[in-house]
C-alpha cells in the first residue's frame, strides 16, 4: 500500500464513507504470485471457506440393502454448500477411500459454460457487459474449485471440463489454486463431427479437459492400438516372440560412465550419444541385469537374442522392438468416424471409446450429457478400485454410472430435480459394459440426500441430540458446550455464544421478551456484546430479528426462516429450477436453506383427440399451482408462475415406490400448450405418477390411474412390460 492509498482510506473513514470491495485486495493483499487473474469481486480463498454456509445432509432414502459400511451419495443441493459439509466429513475422517486415506481421489466436474447474456448496442458496450458476466462466472466457478481442492486427498487428481469460451481464464485460476507445477495436461476431446453454423470462424468441435494432480497420484493410462500402416510398413521381421522392428539402443548426449564406453567395436560417444537400454527388452530378458555394467548387460541381451548386430564392421547395434498392445493415451482424444480398419488388430474406429453421443444408444436426451467412454478413460487412468470419485455437477449422472461399473466409490451433487431423478433412474437400470449395454448391473447401496431443502416433518421426529446437532450445523456453529452465569450454552457462531432452545423438553413454552430478560439477568455482560438463540420459528413470540438489553443483542435464529442480513451480508436465495430446457445448465448459487413445502395443486386429467389424428392423447390440465420458498422473496408470484417442470412415470409401481422418469415437460412449453401436459396414451400403464416441481425444488406428487384418461384395466393389462417399452422423452 502506498502513501496515496493510505491517505485516501483515512479520508474516507473520517468522512464516514464506505470502502468499496476493491479496497479489500489493497488492505488485505493476497499471497504474491508470479502471475494471477485480477477481476472485480475476487474473494480471498480463506473468505470463501469462512463465508460458505455448510448445510447438513438429510437422508431421504437408501437404494439397495442398507449396511453399516460406506454408501455412495446422490445429493440434491447447491454444490458449494454441500462441499462445505463434505469438508466437515473429511475432517472428521468420514470421507475415505477403501485404503483408508481421507479425501477424494478424483474430482471430475463439467460445469455450465459461460456467456449467458447478450446485449445490443455499441460494440464497446457489449464487450463490457460480457466481461462483467464473465467475471461473475469465473468467481462463481473459482469458489467451487477451492472447495473441490480442499476435498481432494493428498495424492489425487482433478479434471475441469470446459469449452473454449472460458478455458483460458480458468487455466490461470487453476494455476493459482493448485499450483502451475501440478498442471499435467490440457486434453482435447472432440465433442461433435462438424459445426456448420459459422460466423467467419473455424468450426468449434472440441472441449478441453484441464488435468491437474498432486502428490503420488494414480496414473495408469490405457493404450490406443497402433495405425495399421505403421505396423505393416515397419514391423517386417518375425521370430518366436512375434513380429518386430529394429530400433536404436542409444540416446542423445555423451556420458562419461559405462553407458558412454564402446561395445562390439561401436563407440556411441563418437556420435554424441550413449547406451540407453529400453524397458521393453529389460522386461523380456529372462536373466537379471542388476549389478552388471552396461557392457555386461548388452552381452546378456545379445545371448538372449534381443539385439540385432549389423554384419558390416562398425555398424551400430540395434534392439528388437516387438509389437505391443498400443501407445499410451496422448492429449488428443478425437473420434474419427468411418475410420474402420485403420487401426491394427481391431475393426474399431480411431478413439471409438470416446466417441461423441450423436445417435449413441447410451444417450438419454439430457442436455450436455457426456459419453461413458470419455469418463471411463478419466476414471480408469486416474483412480484405483475402491477410490472415491466426486462429480459436483452431476447432470445426467455419467460419472456415478461409470464409477459404479469400474468399482469406485462416488459422490454426485446437483441442484436440479430433473438431474436427481435422471441419475436415480439411471443407477437403477445400469448395464455392466461401458456404453450401457451387456448384462444388468445391480449397483451397490447408495443414499439420496437433501441439502439445503429439508423435510421438516422428519426433523421434528429427531431425538434431542440429533436436533441440537442439526441446528448447530444449519447455522454453521461450532459445537462446543459451555456455561456462562450458570446457563448451559451449546456452541459458538463467529466467536459468539449460541443457545439451542430445547423445545422438546419444554413443549408449549415460548420465547418472549421476558424469557430473554431472565437470560440476560443471569448472563449480563459476561456473554459479550451479542448472543444467538436457535429455535423453531413459531417458538419465538417477538418479530424483531434481535432484542437489545443493556447494550447486548440477543439474536433470534429462526428455523426455518433465513438468517438476518447483518450476519450474512446477503439475503438467502433459493435453488431455482429451470422452466425450459435451455436453462437446465444455468449457473446456480444458493445461499442458506429452506424447508420443503408442497405446492398447492389443482388439475384435471382427461383424454383428447390428437390434432389431425384418430388416436387420443392424455392431458393433464393444470388449473392451480402456487408455491413459495420460506427464504425471503419480495415478489408475489402469480398462479402457475412458480411451475418449473412436470415429470411423468407412465407405469408407476406402487410396491417399489420408485419414481422411474419417462418424460419431462418444461413450464415454458406447458404454458404455450395452454397449461396442459400432453402425452401419448399408448405409453400409459395402469397408473402414472406425475411430479410437479416448482422453481424452488418443492414437489407435488400425484398418482393418476389410467381410468382418469378413459382407459380401463383391461387395456392397461395387455400393454408390454415397462422396461421393454420404448421410452418417450419430450
Amino acid at each position: 500500500m502506498n502513501d496515496e492509498q493510505r491517505q485516501e482510506i483515512i479520508r474516507r473513514l473520517q468522512q464516514g464513507e464506505e470502502l468499496s470491495p476493491e479496497w479489500a485486495r489493497i488492505i488485505f493483499p493476497p499471497e504474491k504470485r508470479e502471475y494471477e487473474l485480477v477481476y472485480h469481486g475476487k474473494e480471498r480463498e480463506e473468505d470463501i471457506i469462512a463465508n460458505t454456509l455448510a448445510v447438513p445432509l438429510q437422508k431421504v432414502r437408501t437404494f439397495g440393502k442398507n449396511g453399516d459400511g460406506w454408501h455412495n451419495k446422490l445429493i440434491f443441493g447447491d454444490n458449494l454448500q454441500v462441499m462445505k459439509s463434505l469438508l466437515e466429513l473429511k475432517r472428521a475422517g468420514d470421507l475415505s477411500n477403501t485404503d483408508g486415506t481421507q479425501g477424494v481421489r478424483l474430482v471430475y466436474i463439467d460445469p455450465p459454460f459461460a456467456t449467458k447474456q447478450e446485449f445490443t448496442g455499441q460494440s464497446e458496450q457489449k464487450a463490457y457487459a460480457d466481461k462483467v458476466e464473465g467475471a461473475r462466472f469465473i468467481e462463481w466457478l473459482r469458489r467451487r474449485i477451492v472447495l473441490c481442492r480442499d476435498l481432494m486427498a493428498e495424492d489425487s487428481s482433478i479434471i475441469v471440463h470446459l469449452d473454449d469460451r472460458k478455458v483460458h481464464e480458468i487455466k490461470v485460476i487453476m494455476d493459482e489454486l493448485l499450483g502451475p507445477g501440478n498442471f499435467r495436461n490440457a486434453v482435447i476431446w472432440r465433442r461433435t463431427n462438424s459445426h456448420n453454423k459459422l460466423n467467419r470462424q473455424f468450426g468449434p468441435i472440441h472441449d478441453t479437459l484441464l488435468f491437474y494432480a498432486r502428490g503420488a497420484f494414480t496414473f495408469t493410462p490405457g493404450k490406443r492400438p497402433f495405425m495399421r500402416g505403421y505396423i505393416e510398413g515397419r514391423f517386417t521381421n518375425k521370430d518366436k516372440r512375434g513380429i518386430y522392428q529394429t530400433n536404436y539402443l542409444t540416446g542423445p548426449g555423451v556420458r562419461t560412465g559405462d553407458s558412454g564406453k564402446p561395445w562390439r567395436d561401436f563407440n556411441p560417444s563418437l556420435s554424441g550419444r550413449h547406451w540407453a537400454i529400453p524397458r521393453q527388452i529389460r522386461e523380456l530378458c529372462k536373466k537379471t541385469l542388476d549389478g552388471l555394467t552396461t557392457q555386461q548387460q548388452l552381452d546378456v541381451l545379445e545371448k538372449e537374442g534381443l539385439l540385432h548386430i549389423p554384419n558390416k564392421e562398425g555398424g551400430q547395434p540395434m534392439y528388437r522392438q516387438y509389437l505391443t498392445d498400443g501407445v499410451p493415451y496422448q492429449d488428443l482424444w478425437c473420434y474419427q468416424s468411418n475410420s474402420q480398419g485403420i487401426l491394427y488388430g481391431t475393426k474399431e474406429c480411431i478413439d471409438e471409446d470416446v466417441r461423441y453421443l450423436e445417435d449413441a444408444p447410451e444417450s438419454i436426451g439430457y442436455p450436455t450429457q457426456k459419453p461413458e467412454g470419455l469418463i471411463a478413460r478419466c476414471i480408469s487412468s486416474l483412480s484405483k478400485d475402491g477410490d472415491l470419485v466426486l462429480d459436483a455437477f452431476a447432470g445426467s449422472g455419467t460419472v456415478p454410472a461409470v464409477a459404479e461399473k469400474l468399482g469406485r466409490r462416488w459422490i454426485a451433487i446437483d441442484c436440479g430435480k430433473l438431474a436427481i431423478y435422471t441419475i436415480q433412474k439411471r443407477m437403477l437400470i445400469l448395464r455392466a459394459k461401458i456404453g450401457n449395454y451387456g448384462t444388468p448391473l445391480k449397483p451397490k447401496p447408495f443414499c439420496l440426500y437433501n441439502a439445503g431443502l429439508y423435510d421438516f416433518s422428519k426433523l421434528k421426529e429427531l431425538p434431542w441430540d440429533a436436533w441440537r446437532f442439526f441446528a448447530l450445523q444449519l447455522f454453521q456453529c461450532r459445537d462446543e458446550a459451555h456455561k456462562i452465569g450458570g446457563i448451559q450454552l451449546d456452541g459458538y457462531l463467529k466467536g459468539t455464544s449460541v443457545l439451542v432452545f430445547n423445545h422438546q423438553k419444554q413443549p408449549g413454552v415460548r420465547i418472549d421478551e421476558e424469557t430473554v430478560q431472565s437470560m440476560h439477568e443471569a448472563l449480563g455482560s459476561k456473554v459479550g456484546s451479542r448472543m444467538f438463540i436457535i429455535a423453531p420459528a413459531l417458538v419465538f413470540d417477538f418479530q424483531q430479528d434481535y432484542l437489545t438489553l443493556d447494550g447486548v443483542r440477543y439474536y433470534a435464529l429462526r428455523i426455518p426462516y433465513s438468517i438476518i442480513h447483518e450476519l450474512h451480508q446477503r439475503e438467502f436465495a433459493a435453488l431455482k429450477q429451470p422452466a425450459d430446457e435451455m436453462a437446465v445448465n444455468d449457473t446456480v448459487d444458493a445461499v442458506g436453506f429452506d424447508f420443503i413445502r408442497s405446492p398447492e395443486l389443482e388439475y384435471v386429467a382427461m383424454a383428447n383427440k390428437r390434432k389431425g389424428e384418430m388416436l387420443s392423447e392424455g392431458v393433464i390440465r393444470i388449473k392451480t399451482f402456487k408455491s413459495e420458498a420460506v427464504v425471503r422473496d419480495s415478489t408475489k408470484k402469480a398462479n402457475r408462475e412458480t411451475l418449473s417442470m412436470v415429470m411423468l412415470d407412465y407405469d408407476f409401481d406402487t410396491e417399489s415406490d420408485v419414481f422411474d422418469l419417462d418424460a419431462v415437460f418444461y413450464a415454458e412449453a406447458i404454458q404455450k400448450a395452454e397449461w396442459e401436459v400432453r402425452f401419448p396414451l399408448e405409453s400409459l400403464g395402469k397408473q402414472l405418477m406425475a411430479v410437479f416441481v416448482d422453481i424452488y425444488g418443492n414437489e407435488a406428487r400425484e398418482v393418476i390411474t389410467a381410468g382418469k384418461f378413459g382407459l380401463g384395466d383391461t387395456k392397461a393389462a395387455v400393454k408390454p412390460a415397462k422396461k421393454s417399452r420404448e421410452k418417450t422423452r419430450k
